[in-house]
């Protein structure tokens, strides 16, 4: 360090020693060295050699390597917490800061203020925040995932049309459920355009009556698999109205199709596999029709037998038994009633002709004095009447005569007249008969026709019942 501080090469570092043309202490030379390498920040990319991250430590340790050399690392721990990735030997990762020297050892190390994995490793750190995100919506809750049909008339199969992927569906579809009708969308499974297309192609089979979609793709490269990893295709599988299969051939990775789908298979062969098993299902319905057929032979024979101890029964044999004892019982009270009945009769008759004798005799006498009775309230209500007669006659009397008085036709017997106008009203002034007005004048005997030819005003005087007296 000594030698180079004095080389004609080191003008820069000589500018920032203390003046003097003395050599620098190790101490000074660190500080220079340590000044220079702050001011350079890079972003670097590296493989993960080794990792010391201990409870206690301010910082985690760790080295980058590529093909030829290494350089170390730290970065404290709040900026590593941060940072959310958990370093691993092996990991590739992009890092960004500056050159730092720890002069109590003369060591340089690569400060780092920013971390993030780099390549697969970042393309798997985001799908695995898309798959917590999709978790906490409950997306991939196994309670949500819905049985596959038991035995489905109409398969879709959403997958690239080139490749072995599409023959291994097909050949094993037909292999094991032939019955099935299968609805095949070709698309391109890679690419920035295979999620929506994918999402097209799941849409279109369902609407085309799909019962069951299986999904899926042959190997390959994690970064070209990654169409399986976009949030719209896991929604619209999570979405879809019918359960999907998803057969992705990338072991051991789990996608994030894969999370949301109702079944998930690690290749397209096995997707197709979930389908029913046309061999299986003979068996079992040739094991079910087996052991149907015994119940029913069991039934029979148990049934037969039964009926067997029942026509074996004296009663079924002989029906007659069973009404028997009945049918003498009826007999023997019908005899009884041929007996009993004549008697019984006789005994009535008698009674009667002796109520119709006391009925004889007692009706005249009740007759009697029915009738004597009548004429005695008939004898009181005609006394009665009598007397009533008269006071009422009078009443009738008198107010015959007031009747008579206030009657219309005693005035006019006095020699008075009443005077109506052609629409029958009484006409008491001279103003309602007007020159030439038709009148009837009403007279004790009869109606005049009368017509009014002239009028004349009589002078009234009104006197007092005092000026009278």
């Amino acid at each position: 360090m000594t030698g180079y501080a004095r080389s004609g090469g080191s003008r820069a570092s000589r500018s920032e020693a203390p003046a003097g043309d003395g050599p620098l202490s190790v101490s000074q030379a660190l500080a220079v060295a340590k000044g220079k390498l702050e001011g350079i920040r890079l972003t670097i990319e590296g493989e993960v050699s080794e990792v010391s991250v201990k409870r206690g430590y301010k910082a985690a340790y760790f080295s980058l390597k590529d093909r030829s050399s290494t350089l170390s690392c730290l970065m404290w721990n709040d900026l590593y917490h941060a940072s959310g990735v958990q370093l691993a030997v092996g990991q590739k990762v992009e890092v960004s800061g500056r050159f730092t020297l720890y002069a109590a050892r003369g060591t340089m190390n690569f400060d780092v203020r920013r971390l993030q994995l780099a390549g697969e490793g970042r393309l798997r750190q985001e799908v695995a925040l898309l798959a917590r995100k999709l978790a906490a919506e409950g997306l991939t809750d196994p309670a949500r995932k819905r049985p596959l049909p038991a035995y489905p008339e109409t398969i879709g199969v959403v997958t690239s049309p080139r490749g072995d992927a599409v023959h291994d569906i097909l050949r094993t579809l037909r292999r094991r459920w032939p019955l099935a009708r299968v609805l095949f969308a070709g698309v391109a499974v890679e690419g920035a355009q295979a999620p929506e297309l994918m999402v097209q192609a799941l849409r279109r089979t369902v609407e085309a009556g799909a019962e069951m979609v299986v999904l899926g793709r042959g190997g390959g490269s994690y970064e070209s698999m990654m169409p399986f990893n976009d949030e719209g295709l896991a929604r619209a599988i999570a979405a879809c109205p019918v359960p999907v299969v998803t057969g992705i051939g990338h072991e051991p990775d789990n996608f994030v199709a894969d999370l949301v789908a109702d079944v998930r298979s690690s290749t397209p062969t096995y997707a197709a596999a979930t389908a029913p098993d046309a061999a299986e299902v003979k068996a079992v319905l040739a094991a079910r029709a087996a052991s149907l057929s015994a119940s029913m032979a069991r039934i029979l024979q148990r049934d037969g037998a039964a009926v067997a101890r029942l026509a074996d029964r004296p009663v079924l044999r002989d029906p007659r038994q069973l009404l028997a004892q009945d049918a003498q019982d009826v007999d023997a009270l019908a005899a009884r009633l041929e007996r009993a009945l004549p008697a019984r009769i006789e005994r009535g008759r008698e009674g009667l002709d002796a109520l119709t004798a006391r009925l004889r005799r007692a009706l005249p006498v009740a007759l009697e004095r029915r009738r004597t009775l009548v004429e005695a309230r008939r004898d009181r209500l005609s006394v009665a009447g009598a007397g009533l007669v008269p006071r009422f006659e009078q009443q009738v009397g008198l107010r015959a005569a007031r009747l008579h008085d206030l009657s219309p036709l005693a005035v006019l017997g006095r020699g008075y007249a009443i005077a109506r106008d052609g629409a029958g009203g009484i006409v008491k002034t001279i103003d309602q008969a007007p020159a030439g007005a038709p009148l009837q004048v009403t007279v004790s005997d009869g109606v005049l026709d009368c017509r009014v030819e002239g009028a004349r005003r009589i002078e009234t005087q009104t006197v007092s019942w005092k000026e009278s007296r």
